[in-house]
Parts: C-alpha cells; structure tokens; sequence
C-alpha cells in the first residue's frame, strides 16, 4: 500500500508565481484607454488583483451584458498575453521546486486566470512539466474567493487540507485558501504584510528565498 505524502503545495499564479502583475496593470489600462477611462494603481490592487474576469468585467463595464464582458475579457487576455515574455519567476521559485518534485511532493497551481493565459505563463516560466495539477476557477464554477478552487486542488492532490501549504498574494485568494482550511503564505508581491495577514495568512514572506518560508516547507515535511 503507498504511503501518501507528508506534504503538498499549492501555488496560485499571477503575483505569487510570477511577477506578471505590472503586464496585466498594462493590459487593463490599454483596454480601457479606447473608452477614455483607465486605473490607478490603487483600483487595481483593492478591486482587480485575485479577482475572476467575470467579475472584473462587471465592475468595470456595468452598462454592457455578459456577452460583451467576455468579449472584453479575450480582448485584455489578448493584450496580456502579447507582453508575456517580460514575465520573470518570483525568486527561489525554481529552487524550490525542482527539489520539491524529485522528492515526490505534490505540487499544483489554482489560479482564476484562464487555461489559455495559465498555459501560457507556466510554458514561458518552465514550470509545467513541475506540477501535477492546474486548477482553473472558471472550470470548476467559482474561482476565488470562493473556497472551490482550493477545495478542488485537495482533491487532486488526494491530500487533507492540514497537509498542504498555499501561498498566495491577493485578499480574494487567501481567503479561498484558508477557506478551504490550508495554512496559507501571503506573498508580498503587491501588498504589504498586515494586509495579507489581515485577509488570514498565517506567514508571509516577499520570496521563495525567505528563510521562514523554508523553515515552515522544512518542519511540515519533517512531521
């Protein structure tokens, strides 16, 4: 009988991953520009990072129905896409990783982006022969917040919630992790500490080369 592992990860993507939030800030603000609007900083970070498409599109564009949203939607995934070769990986995240997989520790990803967007980061990241598992929000019927992406990473990694650590930078998705009752990192990627601590991480840490970051992978794995 297999002996399941004493650990897994969960990684979301976007801001946790990889810094590709300054590229969808400039995706965001290039779609709306023909409408003679744009965001700050500020509206991005408190209403748009974590969030599902869906939901953005409905924010941002009230006045128009769902089948304009997703067309908007394809359009800024687009625009995103095009400037995906500045994407650079947080660091330490390889480091990681790499050792992680080879010793047998389950590793996945739930991320609202969507597949063709995910597919395309973790292609250009050299991450996907790494993981087990892609969870998209949208697939699964509710992305974050909501605890179902996480939920269903549990069970494709066929692990409990008290033996998988998530790590994530946004308040919608920490509050999908610790929904789902998985301790989760808050990666201060695009917000300060108290905020992600606020939203109920239980670490956080500004990389994958943090020494309690590892302490924390270390004891879990050792338990």
């Amino acid at each position: 009988m297999m002996t399941a592992p004493a650990l897994g990860l969960l990684f979301d993507l976007d801001g946790t991953m990889a810094n590709s939030d300054p590229a969808h800030f400039a995706a965001f603000n290039a779609l709306l520009a023909p409408h003679g609007r744009s965001i700050d900083q500020a509206e991005f970070h408190a209403h748009i990072v974590g969030g599902a498409n869906a939901q953005i599109m409905r924010r941002l564009f009230p006045e128009l129905d769902e089948a304009a949203h997703r067309e908007l939607a394809d359009r800024k995934e687009a625009l995103f896409r095009a400037s995906g070769d500045r994407i650079e990986p947080i660091a330490g995240l390889h480091a990681l990783l790499a050792p992680m997989a080879a010793a047998g520790v389950p590793v996945g990803v739930v991320t609202n982006a969507p597949r063709r967007n995910a597919e395309h980061m973790l292609g250009a990241l050299g991450l996907a022969h790494l993981l087990d598992t892609v969870v998209i929000g949208e697939e699964v019927g509710r992305g974050k917040p909501d605890p179902l992406p996480y939920r269903t990473g549990l069970e494709r990694l066929g692990l409990p919630a008290n033996r998988v650590i998530a790590f994530e930078d946004s308040r919608a998705g920490i509050r999908s992790a610790t929904g789902a009752g998985l301790f989760t990192v808050g990666m201060t990627t695009n917000l300060p500490a108290e905020a992600l601590r606020e939203a109920g991480a239980g670490l956080t840490a500004p990389d994958f080369e943090d020494p309690a970051l590892l302490a924390l992978i270390d004891t879990r794995l050792a338990a």
